[in-house]
């Protein structure tokens, strides 16, 4: 087959991972027993899993002419990744994310600088056009300055290429905006806030899936952490339940779902279809250690999907 052809535009960080017995409050100085340095980002996050589970993926971000940029560079090129339309900023450094992990619990906390990613350019979106307008998807999330994320979508938008936005992290959006999304992917905290509607019934998720739907989106989204995924379209009404693993580690795992989700759209795939095979990504990311280093491989998902109802 094929392979579906994706466009990722998004934020491209450094990961600094140090994991603990507990987390560190206000004051408090923990030692660690662990540390990793490694790619992230939602944007890079996002490309890696859609890259793995079978799509033809083009990056677009921005880093620095630093070490840390050549690592962004090295790593797209290793995952086998259009790296045409990664941008080097002479000025501004790669970003960074600062990770605390709870090695008993699976919590996190992350501190992103984002850096030369939060720098994109009129100019750098202008010179992806072609390959934005040619794509089957192209996702992006609000990890990136808002005008880059606003000149890709209305490409997309206006040469008919399926958008996906993941909502994250949580901003305002306009209302302009989103009548350019074709799917939208919120988790239940950032659908709280941008609809003013907690996220903890049937009746809420119908409620968070109106209110996006009448602003023009055509298909809702909503991953519900342990309690699985939600999504709305005008002809169907999808819930698929968590899957039981063992988490390792948590961090990523809203965008190995992205990633997944996309290109099982991206295959054909009808929308239960996706979401169950988004949601084995996301499972299969939180068994191991790490955000772009944990996405599961294609064989490694469809040996998973072997194995569990989706009906």
């Amino acid at each position: 087959m094929k392979k579906p052809k994706v466009v990722v535009m998004g934020s491209f960080v450094v990961d600094l991972t140090a994991r603990a017995p507990h987390l560190p409050v206000a004051g408090e100085t923990v030692k660690g027993s662990s540390f990793k340095l490694g790619p992230g980002g939602k944007g890079s996050n996002q490309g890696v899993a859609a890259q793995r589970a079978g799509a033809e993926v083009t990056m677009v971000t921005k880093v620095g002419k630093d070490t840390f940029g050549e690592l962004a560079i090295n790593n797209f090129k290793s995952e086998e990744m259009d790296t045409t339309y990664i941008f080097q900023d002479e000025e501004k450094e790669t970003g960074t994310a600062l990770i605390m992990v709870d090695e008993v619990t699976s919590e996190n906390k992350i501190l992103v600088t984002l850096g030369a990613c939060n720098h994109i350019t009129e100019e750098n979106i202008e010179m992806a056009r072609t390959h934005i307008e040619s794509a089957d998807i192209f996702l992006t999330q609000l990890e990136t300055n808002i005008e880059a994320i606003e000149k890709a979508i209305d490409i997309a938008h206006k040469s008919g290429t399926l958008v996906v936005l993941n909502p994250a992290p949580v901003q305002p959006i306009s209302d302009e905006l989103l009548a350019k999304v074709d799917i939208i992917t919120p988790n239940e905290i950032e659908a709280e806030i941008l609809t003013g509607i907690k996220v903890d019934t049937e009746e809420s998720r119908q409620q968070v899936a109106k209110y996006f739907m009448d602003r023009g989106i055509g298909t809702v989204v909503i991953t519900l952490g342990k309690n699985g995924v939600y999504a709305k379209n005008s002809t169907t009404e999808v819930y698929v339940p968590s899957l039981k693993v063992e988490a390792v580690d948590t961090t990523g795992a809203g965008d190995a779902f992205n990633g997944g989700f996309v290109t099982a759209l991206a295959e054909g795939k009808d929308l239960k279809e996706a979401v169950c095979f988004g949601n084995v990504v996301g499972a299969l990311s939180v068994t191991k250690m790490g955000t772009a280093p944990s996405m599961p491989f294609r064989n490694e998902i469809d040996t998973y999907m072997e194995n569990i109802l989706c009906k």
